[in-house]
């Protein structure tokens, strides 16, 4: 049925578009007003609103955007008298002299308008005004994570943790409002990972370095069409025209063991080049426990597990960032941009697991000393050439990357057995792991925005992508004092992928109504082959994605928009390869080379009135990729294995309410409720449906006590949850944070204590009737911590271009490490 509706509605909509743009080319007379918006210090405000009202009742006529220059352009208006409203946080509100548009004066050009910064006198005091922690608009929650004294010190994972809306499991799956597979974007580049690598990724962004959170719930066709679960995209700082500046930090903190970080970013812009670059290291400590009770049943056979393990892991990341911008004139420019990173892994851990027939019975112990060590690595450059073809907005963008990783993990176990009394009964088990990666990515893609007459816009874009991996896993088991290859654990995996995509978005502003639909279309070829098992899969298929959006304005302060996206989810290379990978004796983890991706129709209705905002969201994905815990019940064994299932199904709603109570304390609310069930007609022999609602809430409350100290406390608490075979329990924290700013803003010192109470911890058990399993894991999460931040330097230096390259859908499914 959804295909017919999309049809009929694409054909309906480009006859109106088509039948209203015939009509603008009869009408004779053209007008147009147009201007600048720059603030006191004449830097430019792009993408800033700017509304038009009837001088007589005030009543709104129209709203355009200023582009990248900062112009903005209302054309084909009425005769009549008018003027322009303009509005932004921490600016006064610009109103212009009225004008009047008629025969002898049919193009009206305002200027440069300029913002005033607000400053309010109070007990000597100046007060200037601040973002606030949340914003709605665009189609995008804000999350302005560089004002929150809770950011300094943290990774990106902590602070994605407590964003509204957005959940991780134990893992590191991210969820958006129950919704899974959520692709996670830095500065526009798409980091779709599998949960390990998300997690390793995150780990080694600095909170330091962030400066918002986008949440993008329905994606258009110019994004990649990968993220069934909506974005999530990291902007990280910027510095802001000419000159020399940058920024160093230092920091701290202490859980159970110390933390450290730094990281310094340098920016110099001439008239002609802009050189940037930045370079961050932190070192983290940390625990993590984890208790899993379980029980495998063959015929009259019970045989339950008790394990305890007991891990100490250390992290020594390192990421750099490097680059220029060439202003070849006004309208053109090229740029080079090469980033990397070389991160460490070291760990232990102990494990215990009591094996008996009954409760409180001991019929046998085997003691694990697992030892594991790693090394990522990863080149990547970016060759990119912007032109703006016209002072009307055409613009045309072309990028070409190329990245390399290099990836090694060496895995030892050792285990010794004891029978019931503590006697050894068998010589000890000693076996390891080898892993090492290689990848190759070679990508190209070209962007172009052709504006049109109506206030309509096209966007169109190619964009080829060729991947190689190589996997070569190892396994190898210690017969006295050498090391034996087993032949039947070891593996070696090829992997080539080849995708070639196309797209065009056409944009069109009515008079209250905007309107943007989409279609995106990909042609992918992949190649599968287990070089030791001799097997190899070919896939060849092509796939359309359609997006729509439509923004209707009711009133001056009420908005409603609808918009639907299909959208498609790979899985990971490492995925793909067939290896058996030992977590620890009982515990397998296996790829799975025959593994379809997802697809997913989604539809969202956003309700904004005021300062509040309401959602309603619907999605369902076809093929859903989720990770399994398959039990074998003759070797004891648990192996979690990625398999499709037939759909998910996820109904959610939202409510977000920013209230101020004081002059001095704000908080900004959020309350989402979600219904999510997974469903497959046979899992494990038998037909499986998992379904529950869950509730989110999470308040955020912020302190103004002077211009230069201001305090956060933030809260969140999570209902139970489905997560494909597995249940979680609920999961609650509590945040606080102070910062205080001197030396005339440019230095600052934030104190933050992430899980005051010590409460975060996951636990889950199977949704699979037939198994029985209970998973409790606790990780370090009280944390103490001090930043110290010193901006030096130009304080109006032009920021560095904002790209993404266009390998970053190819480089985020690769293992980063950390």
């Amino acid at each position: 049925m959804m295909p017919n509706f999309t049809k009929y509605l694409l054909i309906i909509i480009s006859f109106l578009l088509i039948h209203d743009n015939i009509q603008a080319q009869v009408e004779a007379k053209q007008s147009s007003i147009k201007g600048k918006v720059l603030d006191e210090d004449k830097v430019l405000l792009p993408y800033l609103l700017v509304n038009l009202h009837l001088a007589k009742d005030s009543t709104l006529v129209e709203s355009a955007q200023t582009d990248e220059s900062g112009i903005f352009l209302f054309s084909k208006i009425p005769f009549g008298t008018y003027y322009t409203e303009i509005e932004l946080i921490g600016y006064e509100k610009n109103i212009s002299c009225a004008f009047t548009l008629d025969t002898g004066r049919l193009n009206i050009n305002l200027g440069e308008v300029f913002l005033k910064t607000i400053i309010k006198q109070l007990n000597t005091v100046d007060i200037k005004a601040k973002k606030p922690p949340i914003e709605s608009r665009d189609g995008k929650l804000i999350i302005n994570v560089s004002a929150s004294p809770l950011a300094a010190g943290s990774t990106a994972m902590e602070i994605l943790s407590r964003v509204p809306g957005v959940a991780l499991d134990n893992v590191g799956n991210v969820s958006l409002r129950g919704k899974p597979s959520v692709s996670i974007m830095i500065d526009g580049k798409l980091t779709h990972l599998s949960p390990v690598q998300l997690a390793n990724l995150l780990r080694t962004t600095s909170g330091n370095t962030i400066q918002t959170i986008e949440i993008i719930s329905n994606p258009s066709a110019k994004y990649d069409a990968t993220g069934t679960g909506g974005i999530v995209n990291i902007i990280l700082k910027k510095n802001t025209s000419f000159g020399t500046n940058g920024t160093l930090t230092f920091g701290g903190g202490i859980g159970k063991y110390y933390k450290s970080d730094a990281g310094i970013i340098l920016n110099h812009r001439s008239r002609a080049f802009n050189v940037f670059g930045n370079y961050n290291y932190a070192n983290n400590k940390q625990y993590e426990n984890l208790f899993l009770m379980r029980s495998t049943k063959a015929t009259n056979d019970i045989t339950l597990f008790d394990q305890i393990a007991k891990g100490v892991s250390s992290r020594k990341n390192n990421s750099y960032k490097a680059g220029i911008d060439y202003f070849i004139n006004d309208n053109n420019t090229i740029g080079f941009i090469t980033n990397g990173y070389v991160n460490n892994y070291d760990g232990t851990n102990k494990l215990n697991t009591i094996i008996g027939s009954q409760p409180g019975k001991i019929d046998s112990t085997v003691i694990g000393q697992n030892s594991f060590i790693g090394q990522y690595k990863s080149q990547s450059y970016n060759l990119n050439y912007k032109s703006v073809l016209d002072t009307a907005g055409q613009e045309l963008n072309v990028d070409l990357d190329f990245s390399q990783v290099r990836n090694t993990e060496n895995a030892y176990y050792n285990n010794d057995f004891y029978d019931a009394v503590g006697l050894s009964f068998r010589l000890p088990f000693i076996f390891r792991n080898i892993t090492p990666s290689k990848i190759k990515i070679l990508t190209g893609k070209l962007d172009y925005v052709l504006p049109l007459a109506n206030k309509m816009k096209v966007e169109a874009g190619i964009k080829s992508s060729d991947v190689n991996t190589d996997n070569d896993f190892r396994s190898e088991q210690r017969v006295g004092e050498t090391w034996v290859n087993n032949e039947s654990q070891s593996n070696r995996f090829f992997y080539k992928e080849n995708v070639n995509a196309a797209y065009v978005n056409l944009h069109k502003d009515f008079n209250s109504t905007s309107l943007q639909i989409g279609l995106r279309t990909e042609l992918t070829h992949t190649e599968g082959k287990s070089i030791t098992l001799q097997e190899k899969v070919v896939r060849n298929y092509i796939d359309f994605f359609p997006s729509l959006s439509i923004n209707q304005t009711l009133s001056k302060n009420k908005v409603i928009s609808i918009s639907y996206s299909r959208r498609i989810d790979w899985p990971d290379y490492q995925s793909l390869n067939p290896f058996v990978y030992y977590v620890d004796l009982y515990t397998l983890s296996q790829g799975n080379p025959a593994i379809k991706p997802q697809y997913a129709n989604s539809f969202e209705i956003n309700y904004n009135h005021k300062k509040m905002n309401i959602s309603f969201g619907y999605i369902k994905t076809k093929d859903v990729i989720t990770t399994t815990l398959l039990t074998d019940t003759v070797k004891k064994t648990i192996l979690l294995y990625e398999q499709n299932l037939a759909y998910r199904r996820t109904f959610s709603a939202t409510i977000s309410r920013p209230i101020t109570l004081t002059g001095w304390w704000t908080t900004n609310n959020n309350v989402t409720l979600y219904n999510s069930c997974f469903a497959s007609p046979e899992l494990m022999g038998m037909p499986f449906k998992s379904e529950k609602t869950t509730l989110e809430l999470s308040t955020i409350h912020t302190f103004k006590f002077s211009s230069t100290v201001n305090a956060e406390l933030s809260a969140n608490y999570t209902s139970s949850q489905v997560y494909g075979t597995y249940i979680a329990k609920p999961i609650y924290g509590l945040d606080l944070g102070v910062n205080k700013s001197f030396a005339s803003e440019r230095a600052n010192i934030k104190l933050g204590i992430n899980d005051l109470f010590d409460q975060r911890q996951i636990k889950i058990k199977s949704a699979i009737p037939a198994q029985d399993y209970q998973l409790n894991q606790k990780q370090e999460s009280r944390i103490f911590r001090i930043t110290f931040t010193y901006h030096f330097g130009s304080n109006t230096i032009k920021a560095n271009r904002d790209r993404s390259n266009s390998s970053t859908s190819e480089q985020s499914r690769v293992k980063s490490g950390g």
